[in-house]
C-alpha cells in the first residue's frame, strides 16, 4: 500500500471502485479488465494494483460498498416506523432492493470467483458488511414482528438471503434470453424486482 493518510487512501480506492461501478452499467464482468477500469481514472494499471491486487477484488469492494448502502436502508425503515404489517415490511424491503440493482446483480454473478481471488483481508472486510445485512434483517424482524420465534426468524433469513441471488437473473432478462424462451414455447411470467421481492417477502411472513 503507497504511503500517505488513510483518508487519501480510501479516496483513491473509492474512485477506483466507482469507476468499477461505471463501467459495469455497459460492459460485463469478464470485459472489464484493470486496464479498462485505469482508463476510467487518474490512475495506471500498475498503480491500481497499489489498492487492489486482482479485478475480482475491485468488485467485491463494490460489492461491500452496495451492502453498506442497504444496511443503511435496512436501517431506515426502522428509524422511521415504529410498526409495520407484513404487507408495509414487504414494499420496504422490496423498495430498498429496487434501488440496489448492482447489489443483485452483482451477487448473481461470479461471486465465488470475486471470493476466491480475493485477499483475505479484503474478503473480511466483506463479510464484517454481510454480517451487519444479516444482523439488521433480524432487527427489523426483532421490532416489526416480535411474535415470531427464533427459529421463524433464523428461517426467514435462511430463505430470503439465498433468494437475493436470483432476483437479478429472474427480472432482468435479455431481448435474446426472451427469444429463446418463446422459441422453447416456456410461458415465462416476467416480474420486475419490486414484484417478486414483495412476493417473497409476504410469502416468508404469512
Amino acid at each position: 500500500m503507497p504511503k500517505g493518510s488513510k483518508k487519501l487512501t480510501e479516496a483513491r480506492k473509492n474512485e477506483i471502485i466507482s469507476a468499477c461501478a461505471e463501467l459495469y452499467k455497459t460492459m460485463s464482468f469478464k470485459e472489464i479488465t484493470i486496464k479498462e477500469i485505469g482508463n476510467a481514472t487518474t490512475f495506471t494499471r500498475t498503480s491500481i494494483y497499489n489498492y487492489f491486487q486482482t479485478k475480482e477484488e475491485i468488485f467485491l469492494a463494490l460489492l461491500q460498498r452496495e451492502y453498506e448502502l442497504w444496511v443503511n436502508d435496512l436501517r431506515r425503515i426502522q428509524d422511521e416506523n415504529e410498526k409495520m404489517a407484513v404487507s408495509e415490511f414487504a414494499d420496504a424491503i422490496a423498495k430498498s432492493l429496487e434501488e440496489r440493482k448492482n447489489l443483485l446483480k452483482i451477487m448473481s454473478m461470479n461471486h465465488y470467483d470475486m471470493e476466491e481471488n480475493s485477499r483475505i483481508e479484503s474478503l473480511a472486510d466483506f463479510k464484517v458488511v454481510y454480517g451487519q445485512s444479516l444482523t439488521e434483517v433480524r432487527n427489523c424482524l426483532d421490532k416489526f414482528f416480535p411474535e415470531m420465534t427464533i427459529q421463524e426468524k433464523q428461517d426467514f433469513i435462511y430463505s430470503f438471503f439465498p433468494f437475493m441471488f436470483g432476483i437479478y437473473p429472474y427480472t432482468v432478462v435479455t431481448n435474446k434470453q426472451k427469444e429463446a424462451m418463446k422459441l422453447a414455447d416456456v410461458n415465462y411470467v416476467y416480474m420486475s424486482i419490486y414484484e417478486i421481492t414483495y412476493a417473497e417477502v409476504k410469502k416468508l411472513l404469512s
